[in-house]
């Protein structure tokens, strides 16, 4: 048998001013909106577990596939610098109503449009949650990292440069996606999604996408669109708001020395860092019931609520 019906998402198109999204969506539409934004190579479908496990806690969980993974739209706008991100994840937000109560939670580039929006004055999200990479100011390396740590790093983050390839890198994904998928996460089994991520990709118009959130970042200092150049300068902010940020013990995307600082960056806005034994890069899918845990503990903490 497949997964029970009660886990299995709506597929919902949101009809923005800017841009059409589609996302999965999981409990009862009054449910505290805990709102998901997934990484690459990924899509939607990495909360497959998380969706229904907060659901059945009471949330009503939306992850959009983002701007240039379908079913939602390539932008017209070709943006995306992490202020167009934010940009997409608040106008949804605004489209569901805006609730006081709301939760974020991000992983990978869902963790760094998180991060982003964490850092505006005005976050509207009383609690954020973030996975797999920490806020810019907490990734730089101890004073006592030595130069190996910086030389793993650039091995580490060899794909980032790939990436920038046009043309090469697009063709390539097919192979490039299951290879940092069993790198990035030793032993788990990812052919579900990486068959997810591949389908969420179906054309070079799609693909170009994707890789253009590294080719953006790359040069972070070119202008984005006026629209998303007010939330686009926090994107190296440290948070305002409390976080949780949860790092995999063996994930190799980032080496150790370049999140040493995350509880102390975190520490002002009254957030905590939990590393998860054993995990991966995909955290939430190796270990997902260990995470869910800690995000329902943190975000239960909420004085705004109240329960």
């Amino acid at each position: 048998m497949g997964a029970h019906q009660a886990d299995l998402p709506e597929t919902v198109e949101y009809r923005l001013p800017h841009l059409s999204m589609t996302a999965l969506v999981w409990g009862d539409p009054g449910g505290r909106l805990a709102l998901c934004l997934h990484g690459f190579p990924d899509s939607a479908w990495t909360w497959r577990h998380l969706g229904p496990a907060l659901a059945g806690r009471g949330f009503r969980v939306v992850a959009p596939f983002t701007r240039g993974y379908a079913p939602t739209a390539v932008p017209e706008d070709g943006d995306y610098h992490l202020g167009a991100l934010a940009y997409d994840a608040l106008a949804l937000y605004r489209a569901l109503g805006a609730p006081a109560d709301a939760v974020l939670i991000g992983h990978d580039w869902g963790a760094l449009t998180t991060n982003t929006i964490a850092a505006q004055s005005d976050c509207p999200f009383p609690r954020v949650a973030s996975l797999a990479v920490p806020p810019v100011p907490a990734m730089r390396p101890r004073r006592d990292a030595g130069v190996s740590a910086y030389l793993r790093q650039l091995r580490f983050s060899w794909y980032i440069l790939f990436n920038q390839l046009p043309g090469i890198s697009e063709r390539s994904l097919d192979r490039l996606i299951p290879r940092l998928w069993h790198d990035w996460s030793p032993g788990y089994e990812a052919e579900t999604d990486i068959a997810h991520t591949l389908a969420a990709l179906p054309t070079v118009a799609h693909r170009t996408a994707a890789l253009s959130y590294y080719r953006a970042f790359v040069r972070i200092a070119g202008k984005p669109s006026a629209r998303y150049a007010g939330l686009h300068r926090h994107w190296d902010g440290a948070p305002r708001v409390p976080m949780l940020y949860l790092h995999g013990g063996a994930d190799t995307t980032l080496h150790p020395a370049f999140t040493a600082g995350v509880a102390e960056v975190l520490a002002p806005a009254g957030g905590e860092t939990v590393t998860v034994p054993g995990a991966g890069h995909f955290l939430h899918l190796e270990q997902p019931a260990r995470v869910t845990g800690l995000l329902l503990d943190f975000f239960a903490d909420d004085a705004t609520r109240g329960d």
